[in-house]
């Protein structure tokens, strides 16, 4: 329905926005003249909802009203929207409730009780679902209203029809007094109220009709009576009074039917849940039935498994119980072959204590071995470390410091540009024999950046240095040794960088560089890593420089580069040190640098090396020789057989032969 936009003073879309329907020039007000209640929305199709298929997708909810201000005084219509959105699958009766129109003037006249003359009731225990059901839109239509004239105390009643679906056809109208004020008031009866628009338009002036006059027939006479207009009026309550009470008792009627109906659709409802829930326990009944004779079947199989494999087990055991027998008679008659072989072994041997004598002299002349090789291989240890110091060459090296002036260096050796890896390798190569004797050895390169330290120390693929050198040496020299001893080689290649240690075979290594301050420009991570560089050195310097010094504290822990080398630069170590340093004359000051670095570690005298040698096997070979030797003499005050003795004589005898042969390798390992 679509009224004409003239006559339409505004139409709310009540709990939505305000907007402008295509199909229809009417312009919905957005949800503002409310107080109280709740704004609730749908996405839901609502049928036969005409041209205002937008209001039925919105409501409010609640015990609210609607307060419309500054309205023109004169007389208006007001058109009610109803859709039931909320309880779409019903029932009946859960959501019923009033609706009241009322005026400025009724709230102010509440103490002298004159509140009833001037609220007007629209709507009485309204129920949308039992009229339309739900998703339907339910519109009032020609509502009933009483108005009151405050002044003479007079009432005007007018017919209220039926709230129906579909269109209003000219509801009678509301009257606006000079206050301009109209209130709409949703209450509850069951349930919250729900409205989903709001219509007011002005209704048009009518002229006054002429007067009347009615006449009554007399029944007897046929004659016309003539009847006033407070006659009629009299006349007219008495038959409206006489209806109104036979609707109010057809209502009550209704009422009461309708209420026997929610009755029973709830004992319905309850019903048919104990329904469901007694199915439901009979289906678990049925279930666990079920599952009991899955289980019984089940646990018979299993009976019936159990049975049948009993019964191969006992045949099995039964022939094996005759195995057994078997085998313990040719025992029996093994056993007593052994006794007699064992007396006659006893009786062809001369004297048997002449034996224990001699083993004990075998094991004492075994001690006084290992003692004495003890001695000699320690003296061969510090005559190799003698020859090894006296083959240190002295060489001079002269710098050309500015002009004619020049500064001498004297080092154990000073290379040439002649000298090739070989030769560098030649001084390095007796420190691998030291180390396989089980000393500490540390041998680093040390100069200015570009020098050759890496080439030294690694070189490339066709001309190998220092450190492949090294492992090529370990590993010929072990393989040489293999007969006598028995070496365990680990290599591990480490990275000290930032002062983090970092596993370079554990991950992909990068590759850094030593730079110094002074003759870099680098800024953010590089000036970093360059500061934790010259700082690594500079404790390395300080470690050096305390060792000249034989100070009583070495500063290993001021870094981890010499913290990590700490066990390998001083106390019972060896050390060896390669520098690099550069014949240009721009890198003067770092080749002087180097070079006094240098002067200072040549003048560190470490402490006597020493090997550490791990006798944890010695000591177990030991106490096994202590055991075998107690047994011996529990063997010889026992009253056992002469079998048994000349088995743990044999035993033991065999253990003096492996103990001779691996002394070495325990010694040195």
């Amino acid at each position: 329905m679509c009224f004409e936009s003239e006559k339409v003073v505004m139409f709310v879309n009540a709990g939505g926005e305000g907007s402008t329907e295509a199909n229809c020039t009417m312009s919905f007000m957005a949800d503002s003249f409310f107080q109280g209640g709740d704004a609730f929305q749908t996405g839901e199709h609502i049928v036969e909802s005409g041209d205002h298929s937008l209001i039925y997708q919105s409501a409010r909810l609640g015990n609210f009203c609607y307060r419309f201000n500054n309205m023109l005084p004169g007389d208006y219509y007001v058109d009610l929207h109803f859709v039931e959105i909320i309880n779409t699958y019903g029932p009946k009766r859960m959501r019923v409730f009033n609706v009241f129109m009322q005026d400025e003037k009724a709230s102010q006249l509440v103490e002298l009780h004159y509140l009833d003359y001037f609220v007007k009731s629209i709507l009485s225990d309204f129920d949308i679902f039992s009229i339309v059901g739900a998703n339907k839109p339910l519109q009032l239509i020609d509502s009933r209203v009483s108005v009151y004239d405050a002044r003479t105390r007079t009432r005007t009643r007018t017919r209220t029809p039926k709230p129906t679906p579909g269109h209003a056809t000219c509801p009678p109208s509301v009257s606006v007094k000079d206050d301009g004020l109209i209130i709409i008031r949703f209450e509850g009866v069951n349930g919250s109220p729900l409205v989903s628009g709001i219509c007011i338009r002005r209704a048009p002036k009518f002229s006054a009709l002429p007067v009347k006059r009615e006449h009554l027939v007399c029944k007897n006479c046929a004659a016309e009576i003539e009847v006033t207009s407070a006659q009629h009026k009299v006349m007219q309550m008495k038959s409206t009074a006489k209806y109104e009470k036979k609707i109010q008792e057809l209502s009550a009627q209704c009422q009461r039917k309708s209420d026997e109906c929610y009755q029973a659709w709830m004992s319905l409802t309850a019903a048919n849940e104990q329904l469901e829930k007694v199915r439901m326990e009979l289906d678990n009944k049925l279930f666990q039935t079920y599952s009991l004779d899955q289980t019984v079947d089940k646990q018979a199989e299993n009976l019936r498994n159990i049975s049948s494999k009993y019964e191969c087990d006992k045949k099995f055991w039964a022939v094996a119980i005759n195995n057994l027998q078997e085998k313990i008679k040719v025992m029996k008659e093994e056993h007593s072959q052994l006794l007699r072989e064992a007396h006659e072994c006893a009786d062809s041997i001369p004297d048997l204590n002449k034996m224990v004598f001699a083993v004990q002299s075998l094991v004492s002349q075994c001690e006084d071995l290992k003692v004495k090789y003890n001695e000699e291989h320690a003296k061969r240890r510090k005559l190799y470390n003698l020859v090894q110091e006296a083959k240190a060459k002295d060489g001079e090296l002269g710098i050309l410091t500015g002009g004619s002036t020049k500064k001498n260096f004297k080092f154990d050796r000073v290379y040439t540009p002649k000298d090739d890896q070989v030769d560098v390798f030649a001084d390095a190569s007796p420190l691998v024999i030291s180390v396989l004797d089980g000393y500490n050895v540390c041998i680093f390169a040390y100069g200015q950046t570009g020098t050759g330290k890496t080439f030294t120390m690694e070189g490339i693929e066709q001309n190998r240095g220092v450190n492949y050198r090294t492992l090529e040496e370990l590993f010929r020299v072990s393989k040489e040794r293999s007969e006598t001893f028995s070496y365990d080689i680990s290599v591990s290649v480490l990275e000290v960088y930032n002062e983090q240690i970092r596993d370079l075979l554990g991950a992909s290594p990068t590759s850094k560089k030593q730079w110094r301050l002074a003759k870099t420009d680098v800024q953010g991570d590089r000036l970093k890593e360059a500061q934790n560089i010259n700082r690594s050195l500079s404790a390395l310097g300080d470690v050096i420089s305390a060792l000249a010094t034989k100070s009583s504290h070495i500063p290993y822990r001021n870094s981890k580069l010499t913290h990590l080398l700490q066990d390998s630069l001083g106390g019972d170590s060896k050390t060896l040190m390669f520098v690099q340093i550069s014949p240009s004359e721009h890198d003067l000051s770092e080749t002087l640098s180097s070079l006094n670095f240098a002067t200072r570690a040549r003048g560190v005298e470490l402490c006597p090396a020493k090997k550490q040698i791990d006798t944890s096997e010695l000591q177990k070979l030991k106490m096994m020789v202590k055991e075998l030797e107690k047994k011996l003499k529990e063997q010889e005050q026992s009253e056992s057989t002469t079998y048994q003795r000349v088995f743990v004589i044999t035993l033991f005898i065999c253990f003096i032969k492996i103990y001779c042969l691996f002394v070495p390798y325990i010694i040195h390992g």
